[in-house]
């Protein structure tokens, strides 16, 4: 770790900074919660660059500056110091000359790093200055923890039988057989996986490759994958770790995993599907330490927030959050539960699976095997006599009506539909067999919603949007000049620009007008018209407040909002 107190020093005795640069550079470090120390303020308030900081010291400490950027590592050199050596001190060797290593640090002021290497390798050991992004680029090229734990596998497994080695899929046999690399492979992917604060994890089986990525902020990311014919060995260990039967690769399974990472209790959905190149696996990670339950943390304007106050107010009804798998419905609806969770009213869910455990609130988890459906849980719930039930998910008739009944009962009903915005919730409701005016008796609004990734606010700065933006967005060159919108550089806080998501709604409040479309069964173009006539404003709109406010940028808008070019 770099001495902040030494550079600070150095850059306040060069005249680099002043006081009131120092003072709000502690301040933006204060409000980075820990990920951004004050080197890294004064560089993104343009104080100074990495650059000159590296030249100052650099040539306080008579070292020479290397730019790595191109800088091809010979072989030998890398073999010269041990992988545990470079990720503890965080450098690389380039050189080596008969007994002398260079090696590469971002930090001179750390002097014992070359002591103790040099005491280790017991040879000379000699340092030039490079950027600290360049040294990580040489460690994930050729010291990489993934790619060492393959490594281990490949030597474990060269030997092993003619099966294997073409890709077969692997046996109980192979894989119980001395599976500690595939083991630690696996492990070290979740991890990684963590650490990028992503959301999922996707094993592909291609035909002449094992693609493994993740979801970070909503996008996927390619993850450096081990060969293909370990394939059947991963695919293996993950569903033994998720209790699935190892069997069976014709159908499709799902399972669970509970792990600690960094201290943090996380749970790990698994899904697992035959395709034409084996056994394609996701994992949905679940950190039950990052879930929000606060309502005002979901990113609703105020208009919007009260629209919720006064539907969480309702003695009965149903209220629906729509949206594709991945938008943050069920978060919302924990933070809904979790508003009026009070010891005056009991609370009954019905999920499939139980994401989070809720303090204070009865839930049940679907279990097929014992034909413990959403319908059969449902109809037992209301023996139970609940103030307010949650389903999951409405998935077939026979949840949809007992809901309803439920609904004009005197319960308040939350749950979930998978449509694409919230007028189309009543048209799937009705295709399901739901009669007309059981919808319109028993509904009481619906929120569509989707998640953008929300920018850093430590690097983000104003920007023109192109043609290409104004046209897919429908702007005009002078509304884009009357309004500012912004873009993230990318910085340590941050990756490329973004830090988290947050969402984006859309509330059809069902009124007096649209409870009689309802009933004529009118389309819901129709009832979008109504809507809008009565305040809704659709996803787009909620995306484009956002990005004017500075939290989402207009290429998130276009990626979110839109499916295609026009």
């Amino acid at each position: 770790m770099r001495d902040v107190k030494y550079i600070v020093e150095l850059l306040t005795d060069y005249g680099v900074i002043g006081t009131e640069q120092l003072a709000e550079a502690q301040r933006r470090s204060d409000e980075s919660d820990g990920s951004m120390d004050l080197i890294d303020a004064l560089i993104l308030m343009g104080c100074t660059t990495e650059a000159d900081i590296q030249n100052m010291l650099a040539q306080q400490f008579g070292l020479e500056v290397m730019d790595l950027s191109a800088y091809q590592v010979p072989p030998e050199v890398v073999e010269s110091l041990p992988r545990d050596v470079v990720l503890a001190y965080g450098v690389v060797p380039v050189m080596k000359n008969d007994n002398t290593l260079t090696i590469a640090i971002s930090d001179p002021t750390n002097l014992d790093t070359i002591d103790s290497i040099r005491y280790l390798l017991g040879c000379d050991v000699e340092a030039v200055v490079a950027k600290e992004e360049q040294i990580n680029d040489i460690i994930n090229k050729h010291y990489n923890t993934i790619n060492d734990s393959v490594s281990e596998v490949l030597d474990d497994y060269q030997d092993t039988n003619s099966e294997f080695q073409v890709g077969g899929i692997g046996s109980i046999e192979e894989t119980s057989s001395d599976d500690s690399p595939i083991i630690k492979l696996v492990s070290l992917i979740i991890m990684e996986a963590y650490k990028m604060r992503a959301s999922d994890i996707h094993f592909e089986p291609m035909e002449t490759r094992y693609r493994i990525r993740c979801r970070v902020d909503g996008v996927l990311r390619e993850m450096e994958s081990p060969p293909k014919y370990i394939q059947g060995n991963l695919t293996s260990r993950i569903k033994i770790m998720s209790k699935m039967d190892i069997s069976e690769k014709r159908i499709p399974q799902d399972g669970r995993i509970q792990i600690r990472v960094m201290d943090k209790d996380v749970d790990l959905r698994v899904s697992s599907i035959p395709t034409t190149n084996g056994e394609s696996i996701v994992m949905r990670i679940l950190d039950k330490s990052s879930i929000q339950l606060e309502i005002d943390q979901l990113g609703f304007y105020p208009d919007d927030s009260k629209i919720i106050d006064n539907i969480l107010g309702l003695p009965d009804g149903i209220f629906l959050v729509t949206g594709p798998t991945g938008s943050g419905k069920t978060t919302s609806l924990y933070a809904f539960l979790n508003t009026i969770n009070t010891p005056q009213r009991k609370i009954i869910t019905v999920e499939d699976p139980i994401e989070y455990q809720l303090s204070g609130i009865n839930q049940v988890q679907v279990d097929r095997h014992v034909n413990l459906t959403f319908a059969a849980a449902l109809r037992s719930m209301l023996r139970q006599a609940p103030n307010i039930i949650m389903v999951g998910e409405i998935r077939d008739l026979e949840t949809a009506e007992i809901a309803i009944n439920a609904a004009l009962t005197g319960h308040m009903v939350f749950s979930t539909l998978h449509t694409n915005d919230a007028p189309g919730a009543v048209t799937r409701l009705v295709d399901m067999g739901v009669k007309c005016f059981m919808v319109a008796s028993s509904l009481r609004a619906v929120m569509a919603q989707r998640l953008v990734r929300r920018l850093c606010k430590f690097c983000k700065e104003p920007y023109t949007p192109n043609e290409r933006e104004r046209r897919l967005l429908g702007m005009s060159e002078e509304h884009t000049n009357t309004h500012t919108y912004y873009k993230g550089q990318g910085c340590p806080a941050c990756t490329r620009g973004y830090k988290g998501r947050v969402g984006i709604y859309e509330i059809l409040s069902i009124t007096s007008e649209i409870t009689e479309m309802i009933f004529q069964n009118q389309p819901a173009n129709a009832l979008r018209e109504a809507g809008r006539r009565n305040g809704m404003h659709g996803l787009r709109d909620d995306a484009l407040r956002k990005a004017e406010d500075g939290v989402t940028t207009l290429e998130e808008v276009i990626r979110v909002t839109m499916t295609e070019e026009e």
